[in-house]
């Protein structure tokens, strides 16, 4: 465990409150005085980008669209190339992601992926419980010490040469609770950061391991660049040097889209990569335009990577980070094996296989992938296709996508089984998330909470513009949704289900939610006032 000294004034240590149990070892005072420090320096900054989201949002409930920024043309149409990529990060051919448990870090570690993603964001429920149990695996982890006991007497270890660990805080739009500087909560991304850096970043750094972060949710290159000088200040609270912290950040917005060049030039000292957050995207391509009618989405399930929007910001994402030097990582397979149904296991293999046969061709240096299972499938197609540990030399210079190729909306339709399915989904998970699990297998998918605000901002979106019906000719509107709402019960396993318990309160809320004049920011806003 680190004992670099804080950046916070040691007399300010008694305005810090945790209001929640206490863990000596991660909540020690100096852990949190420079948490504390990380709150008063960028805190401000912080919650008026925030302001600034909702003010961009207005404007284009108003009617504006999405374009790339005028004032920041010199930094698209210049030459430059981010900082050299450090030699543990130069192959991430596949990725692993998932939470922060303990026994998940070791699988992960262990699983022959080039990169595992310790998750906490959207695949943890952030419970006090939760958090500081994956501080403590992670530093485990880094320590090498991590072992695990499971109930049925196997034991977890990990083995020499595990996959490099990247670390994914929460999102800038959310706050830690339990924790209170000068009586305002904290930046749940300052605290998720904060607390793994501090105890962790002298040892990876000694090994040339990191410290590596993921960056989720940004918005635009204002928001990088607060990433930026967060960075430096710890880099230089905890003595790293400059420079030292390397981050990737997901394009999984649609704002974000239009700023590739400018978030990869406010981070140019330290980011390696922009990965296609797939899932957030879509469902930040339906909450931006919201208020558009033309832009309304058919169901989830026909909109895949080969529609128009969706490709032309793949490609637009590889062309530009390997015109800069960065990698351009692919999305996330969110399919998961199916043991007790061969046909259907092989169909599910075959559609990643051809997902990740697609990422490769294109382009891309490498993918994600939520389950080992899928580990091989994913990497033969890029061992297929790679002739180096990635392909930064792959231009794309034939590409070429305008601010129409970004928002073309695809057709298609709605049937009722992916009605009902928008439903099911947002009912078990927010159920299984309510009770502690964010990460949840579903209709032999893993859901998070991504893949959950596809379906739930769907459903808003079609009910919120009159008019739509389902393929059948059925009108959509609150009647039907009534009506599935209330069946949801029966479409249910009748146990063993994750959340079992929270399912009435998980089909309140999204009543609530799906009802409400104005579609919520993030469904986890409001459930996370519900976790202890």
């Amino acid at each position: 465990m680190s004992s670099n000294p804080s950046p916070a004034p040691a007399e300010a240590k008694d305005a810090i409150e945790v209001r929640a149990s206490t863990h000596p070892r991660i909540l020690s005072a100096s852990a949190l005085a420079f948490v504390a420090g990380l709150h008063r320096g960028f805190d401000g900054r912080r919650r008026e980008l925030l302001r600034a989201r909702k003010s961009r949002q207005a404007r284009f409930d108003a009617g504006e669209l999405p374009d790339f920024p005028e004032h920041t043309r010199g930094i698209r149409e210049s030459e430059w190339t981010v900082a050299p990529i450090p030699p543990a990060l130069l192959d991430r051919r596949v990725e692993i992601t998932g939470p922060v448990d303990r026994k998940m870090i070791i699988n992960a570690l262990n699983s022959g992926a080039r990169v595992f993603m310790a998750d906490f964001e959207d695949s943890t429920s952030p419970t006090w419980d939760n958090l500081i149990d994956g501080q403590v695996n992670l530093a485990d982890a880094v320590a090498g010490t991590i072992d695990y006991a499971s109930p049925d007497g196997r034991h977890y270890t990990l083995r020499p040469d595990p996959a490099v660990l990247i670390v994914r805080p929460r999102g800038w739009h959310l706050d830690e609770k339990h924790v209170r500087v000068d009586g305002q909560p904290v930046s749940g991304s300052l605290f998720d950061f904060g607390l793994f850096v501090f105890h962790n970043a002298k040892t990876l750094q000694d090994r040339e391991r990191g410290p590596f972060l993921y960056l989720p949710k940004l918005q635009s290159h204002e928001e990088a660049a607060l990433w930026d000088d967060v960075l430096a200040a710890a880099e230089a609270g905890l003595g790293l040097g400059a420079g030292s912290i390397k981050v990737t950040v997901l394009i999984e917005t649609l704002p974000a889209a239009f700023e590739m060049d400018e978030i990869l030039w406010a981070l140019r000292s330290r980011i390696v990569g922009l990965n296609c957050g797939r899932w957030d995207y879509i469902f930040s391509t339906i909450k931006t335009l919201r208020a558009h009618r033309d832009h309304v989405l058919p169901e989830r399930g026909q909109v895949g990577m080969g529609v128009p929007f969706l490709k032309a910001y793949s490609e637009l994402l590889i062309k530009t980070c390997h015109r800069r030097g960065a990698f351009a990582m692919g999305g996330m397979a969110a399919q998961i094996p199916i043991s007790n149904d061969s046909a259907a296991n092989e169909a599910a293999l075959e559609r990643v296989r051809l997902d990740k046969q697609r990422e490769a061709r294109a382009g891309h240096d490498g993918t994600w992938v939520a389950h080992p299972g899928l580990i091989p499938v994913a990497l033969a197609e890029f061992d297929k296709v790679l002739t180096g540990p990635n392909q930064l030399e792959r231009k794309r210079e034939d590409v070429h996508v305008e601010r129409d190729d970004l928002l073309a909306t695809p057709t298609g339709t709605i049937t009722r089984a992916g009605f009902e399915t928008n439903v099911d989904v947002c009912v078990r998970y927010l159920a299984a998330w309510l009770d502690g699990l964010g990460c949840v297998p579903i209709h032999h998918l893993m859901e998070d909470a991504a893949t959950a605000e596809i379906s739930r901002a769907q459903l808003w979106q079609w009910l919120h513009n009159p008019g739509l019906r389902l393929e059948d000719g059925t009108s959509i509107d609150f009647t039907l949704f009534a009506e599935v709402l209330a069946g949801t019960p029966a479409r249910l396993p009748d146990r063993g289900l994750p959340g079992q318990e929270r399912i009435g309160e998980a089909i309140a809320m999204l009543d609530e939610l799906t009802r409400a004049d104005a579609l919520a920011e993030f469904l986890t806003l409001p459930a996370y006032e519900r976790l202890a």
